[in-house]
């Protein structure tokens, strides 16, 4: 297919996402020749580890294609929605659990559902140009793909910053919040590729990483955790409003940002957060739980106004259906209230 090269070279199978000009955004159908490529090299001896990268400098993958999913959603057809997000989890699950290596090379933006593909595998690379992120409430989501879980368990609060604020990691923080495992300058990215298909060997790689780049998120973490400990999305509003003279600039720079979020989306991150924390986390129990909301997102969530907002009119004025300080906890409740039968299921139709 044109948007998506998938071939099998030398040692590796190989997967090269080719729509630059939409930034390699995934459709539907990327997603699913993904899952059937990973399915067939799980047999095959000869693939020794996949390899997933992206044509141009600019993105890797800058998320989901979302038109279809607005267009669906705003004339009341939210089948399609539930169908896509199903199964564009179900092949988050399996890269996370694949039998083999998966190595991404992640230049420029990763995002959303980019994050999905290229953030699961065993060997994640970025460079010093990377930028990272999760921007799911400023459109009326939260963080999914699996990303909810990648934010649980980042360093501290670090996850509730950075899904509430959508902030952008740069490679080293993202390395840093666990999105990544290796820094690695773009100029040697090809030379690698290339012995990687020759010999199927990773530890090439680590030969090769830059072991002490700079980071952002570290000069944060202390203010993070003051201002991000809360239960609740309302716990922390009122932790950064009533910050400390040493905190205002974070305080008022973070307020700023969650500003521009949808409550609801923000107020049910936190909740998810919280509920992921611990010992018995994983990406299914992750994926199970953002899939109730999205599930509901289109008929119930802030979906269709952020997308409408954000992409369509690109009037960057979204009417949220609940103000900052006036969400009730109900709709919380209500948005990530478990599924019954229409539960996500990890099991490929057909």
């Amino acid at each position: 297919m044109p948007d998506i090269h998938i071939r099998a070279e030398g040692c590796a199978g190989r997967i090269t996402l080719d729509r630059p000009e939409a930034l390699n955004a995934l459709t539907y159908d990327m997603c699913l020749a993904i899952e059937d490529a990973l399915d067939v090299w799980a047999n095959d001896d000869n693939v020794r580890l996949i390899l997933i990268d992206a044509v141009g400098d600019k993105a890797f993958c800058a998320g989901g294609d979302i038109q279809e999913l607005y267009e669906r959603g705003k004339a009341g057809d939210y089948a399609y929605g539930q169908t896509f997000w199903a199964d564009e989890y179900r092949l988050n699950a399996k890269i996370f659990e694949y039998s083999k290596p998966i190595v991404s090379f992640l230049q420029g933006f990763t995002m959303g559902g980019g994050v999905g593909i290229g953030c699961h595998g065993t060997h994640r690379i970025v460079d010093h140009k990377s930028s990272i992120s999760m921007p799911e409430c400023s459109i009326g989501l939260v963080p999914d793909v699996g990303g909810s879980m990648m934010l649980a368990l980042a360093p501290g609060r670090i996850g509730e910053y950075l899904g509430l604020t959508t902030a952008r990691m740069r490679g080293a923080d993202a390395v840093y919040a666990g999105f990544a495992d290796m820094l690695i300058p773009a100029s040697k990215w090809d030379s690698l590729k290339s012995a990687l298909i020759a010999k199927g060997d990773v530890e090439i790689l680590t030969q090769n990483t830059d072991a002490r780049p700079a980071t952002n998120l570290p000069a944060l973490q202390k203010a993070v955790d003051r201002h991000f400990a809360g239960e609740t999305l309302g716990d922390i509003l009122r932790s950064l409003r009533t910050a400390d003279p040493a905190d205002a600039e974070f305080a008022a720079d973070t307020l700023k940002a969650l500003g521009r979020s949808s409550p609801l989306s923000m107020a049910c991150t936190v909740e998810m957060m919280h509920r992921l924390r611990g010992d018995a986390l994983t990406i299914r129990k992750a994926l199970d739980l953002e899939y109730r909301f999205t599930y509901r997102a289109l008929e119930h969530g802030d979906f269709v106004e952020g997308i409408r907002a954000a992409i369509i009119d690109k009037d960057r004025n979204p009417n949220w259906q609940h103000d900052l300080d006036s969400l009730p906890a109900v709709a919380v409740s209500n948005m990530l209230l478990p599924l019954g039968p229409n539960k996500l299921s990890f099991e490929k139709k057909g």
